[in-house]
């Protein structure tokens, strides 16, 4: 999320971690083992019990299961908050969902991509058979458009971030001009890209930051004043500008089931989120032990990062209930990115510090299991938009 205070920290450039190796042969649903090496609780949280066992009965009839996906949040099992261990954790398969290891673009719908040159990469994504990468350019950035053999078929100058649609079919990417000092200039334009490329110019914009592109709408939020609270737009490309949703302030992210996380409350030491309805702003809850800062894409379960945000990395992530606002499982350690990788397990960006060996790790949701999905190492790694 950005911050307009200094005291949350927005991360978005990657530093460390690895060459990674492929490993995508067991099921893509596949999360960590139960008999992998768990991590370890966090002091004073309880240890799972160990329950008596007890005689099997054979039952008559087996009940039919539903085809229709329940709605309900499975109860989490084992402790509730857990410590990961970089070291100690088995080593899964990789990634599967776009990342970025040195400079080669992996996982997801896709081959493996080199980014060409030597400049720093900022983001990067997949778009249909092509790969999209962010990278530095003098004082400001460009979007680079690569085919499969990794040649530049365009460039598009500016561009900051992107966001894409869930099945990779369609990218939404916005660029925005610096003056040579570094500062931000007013205004920005928004671009969405499938078979062909619309954009629109907004005037008089600040601090612009995409959240999703999710039932054919862009959904960014920015500040009207350089230094003033954000608000979130909604944006259908062909449209010639984008709506102001103002009853939806400071938003964090925007979910498919018409939902976006609110920072309500922003103090020195702490915050508070809540969790609002698109586009008329209903406060379904509230919490102010996290923040809000994603959704799994079922939209069922809330991704949280610390309430206080300062320094190089968050110190916990954590997996809410998105109906009550319950905590799920939380995770300690040191964090760059948290993404989920599908509605059952969330990806970490994970190391013990700068310049320390890092690696993308894979928790399930409903156990709080951890194992690496790229071995620990350094070098640039980057879980993808």
């Amino acid at each position: 999320m950005r911050v307009q205070n200094g005291r949350l920290v927005a991360l978005v450039a990657a530093v460390a971690v690895a060459a990674i190796t492929g490993g995508g042969a067991l099921a893509w649903r596949q999360g960590p083992q139960a008999n992998a090496e768990a991590p370890s609780p966090l002091s004073g949280s309880p240890s799972p019990a160990t329950s008596t066992p007890t005689k099997s009965t054979p039952t008559a009839k087996p009940t039919p299961t539903s085809s229709k996906p329940s709605t309900a949040t499975s109860t989490p099992s084992g402790p509730i908050k857990t410590k990961i261990d970089l070291k100690k954790l088995p080593q899964g398969r990789a990634p599967q969902v776009t990342y970025l290891s040195g400079r080669t673009i992996r996982g997801g719908a896709g081959e493996d991509v080199t980014v060409p040159g030597t400049t720093d990469i900022q983001d990067v994504a997949r778009l249909g058979s092509s790969a999209l990468a962010v990278v530095t350019k003098g004082f400001g950035t460009e979007m680079l458009n690569l085919d499969s053999e990794s040649k530049i078929t365009r460039r598009t100058p500016d561009v900051t971030q992107i966001v894409t649609t869930d099945d990779g079919g369609a990218a939404a990417y916005v660029a925005t001009r610096l003056k040579d000092t570094g500062e931000e200039l007013a205004g920005a334009t928004i671009y969405a890209e499938s078979t062909e490329v619309q954009k629109v110019a907004v005037p008089d914009i600040w601090n612009t930051r995409l959240l999703s592109y999710l039932d054919g709408k862009v959904y960014f939020d920015a500040s009207t004043t350089q230094d003033g609270d954000s608000v979130l737009y909604e944006w259908t490309p062909g449209t010639s500008k984008p709506v102001q949703l103002k009853a939806v302030p400071n938003p964090m992210a925007v979910s498919s089931a018409g939902t976006a996380g609110s920072l309500t409350t922003l103090n020195d030491q702490s915050s508070c989120s809540s969790l609002l309805t698109v586009p008329f702003g209903k406060r379904l809850w509230r919490t102010c032990d996290y923040l809000i800062t994603g959704f799994t894409p079922d939209a069922a379960t809330v991704i949280a990062g610390p309430k206080y945000q300062d320094g190089y990395g968050d110190g916990i992530a954590g997996a809410l209930n998105a109906k009550t606002g319950m905590l799920l499982h939380e995770w300690s350690g040191v964090f760059r990115q948290s993404v989920p990788e599908d509605d059952q397990h969330l990806l970490l960006l994970a190391d013990n510090g700068e310049e320390t060996p890092a690696s993308i790790v894979r928790c399930t949701i409903s156990t709080g299991a951890c194992e690496r999905a790229t071995p620990l190492a350094k070098g640039q790694l980057l879980i993808g938009s």
